[in-house]
């Protein structure tokens, strides 16, 4: 083989038209191994790298956000891959999973390992904002697409967009738009937060602060509560003392079913005020119970029993893993069988070719109905705010919501042409 340092030399001892026809094949070899080195072998960009398929399932196995995506995420991953058939191009598809522990170094340093070591093509879940930011980063100087289902913060498709990355089930900014709107428009004008201190909270309230404020709304306060918090007495005092009409819970997972627990002991909205759980999960809700959570609005992606198609996969999801699927759960099995769609459609696995076909397919399974996915990241949909049933309007145990109307997608998320991340010419 030619090493691209190769020299090649003549001899004076040929005769003129020898020497010309030597220097053309000469200048013909040059081109033709400079052409190799910088575009590789052929068959690079066709067929898969490695003769299989590896996709990460990287969430929190063991802390605040086990229920809402978890163990839960890798059931739903192992049923996409065996409602594609287990095989793709006749090769395997492989399914590998870790706890990030709710900590980006240990999320950063785990898909180095995949990718690096083990060779993962696509990496999901990623149920935590700062988790996700440092993988997406990494992921992207790689090379290797992320579909994340369960980190919040719109910084994923702003101003930290990729070329790789990809925000799938929803974000901060779809979610006040249907919860605080709703609620301002009932009433709930002056608003006081509780926080989750880190990348998400702050992202949360931040958006949802802006649709208040759009709306003619104000702020009176906010309190910071870090994650994992299980007394929230403290700060439900503070906003009990502020006399706003809403406490907007920008947290998730155990913390906003600890602190609406905690909140009911207090019968802070016995009292008059508000609880707006900024993002709820199904599962927080089966938490809470519907003495608790009746009547609590909020927006999501997924109601598992909304149709016939949701409920016919919910119920397979939930004879394998004990619970009916959050959104993000939902999400990831659509995310996966969608990137496996489209590594059938290019006949690669190769990124750019994988990426590409993503952004021109229209994305419809059970979970999303012609959904696309923009220049920017954002996996465009309709989202629904939801109002937990009363008691005796609940069918069975997981029967537990209804849709009160849909929010287009065009309305949900930050349009295209205001977005901040860089990567979009407007």
């Amino acid at each position: 083989m030619f090493s691209k340092n190769a020299k090649f030399t003549t001899t004076t001892s040929l005769t003129p038209e020898k020497t010309s026809n030597q220097r053309n094949l000469v200048k013909g070899l040059v081109t033709a191994i400079g052409l190799a080195l910088v575009t590789g072998p052929l068959s690079a960009q066709e067929g898969l790298s490695d003769d299989k398929v590896r996709i990460g399932v990287l969430s929190d196995m063991s802390g605040v956000y086990k229920a809402l995506e978890g163990p839960g995420a890798v059931v739903a991953a192992q049923m996409a891959v065996e409602d594609f058939g287990g095989k793709i191009m006749d090769k395997p598809i492989e399914i590998v999973s870790a706890d990030h522990q709710n900590k980006p170094d240990i999320g950063a340093s785990t898909a180095r390992e995949w990718i690096d070591a083990d060779q993962v093509d696509m990496i999901t879940a990623l149920d935590n904002s700062s988790v996700a930011l440092a993988v997406q980063g990494l992921a992207s100087d790689k090379k290797v697409i992320t579909m994340n289902t369960g980190a919040g913060t719109t910084a994923l498709t702003e101003e930290q967009c990729t070329p790789y990355g990809i925000h799938y089930v929803y974000d901060t900014h779809a979610l006040p738009v249907g919860t605080a709107t709703a609620m301002v428009k009932n009433g709930g004008e002056s608003w006081f937060f509780i926080t989750a201190d880190y990348a998400f909270g702050h992202s949360l309230q931040q958006n949802t602060a802006d649709v208040v404020k759009e709306l003619d709304g104000e702020v009176v306060g906010n309190v910071n509560a870090p994650l994992g918090t299980t007394d929230f007495s403290s700060y439900l005092l503070q906003a009990q003392s502020s006399g706003a009409d809403v406490i907007g819970l920008a947290n998730a997972g155990q913390d906003t079913v600890n602190a609406i627990k905690q909140a009911n002991q207090f019968r802070i909205v016995q009292s008059g005020q508000k609880l707006a759980g900024m993002l709820v999960f199904i599962t927080d809700v089966k938490s809470m119970g519907l003495d608790i959570a009746q009547g609590l609005q909020f927006t999501t992606a997924f109601v598992w029993n909304q149709d016939e198609e949701k409920q016919e996969w919910s119920q397979r999801f939930y004879d394998r893993h004990g619970a009916m699927p959050t959104m993000v759960q939902a999400g990831v099995y659509s995310a996966v069988t969608n990137y496996l769609k489209a590594i059938e459609e290019v006949g690669t696995d190769d990124s750019d070719a994988v990426r590409k076909q993503l952004g021109e397919m229209k994305l419809n399974d059970m979970f999303v109905k012609d959904g696309e996915i923009l220049a920017n990241g954002l996996m465009l949909h309709d989202m629904y705010l939801v109002e937990v049933k009363k008691p005796d309007e609940s069918g069975d145990d997981w029967d537990l919501l209804r849709v009160v109307s849909t929010i287009p997608a065009e309305d949900a998320y930050i349009p295209l042409s205001e977005t901040q991340c860089p990567l979009v010419n407007k």
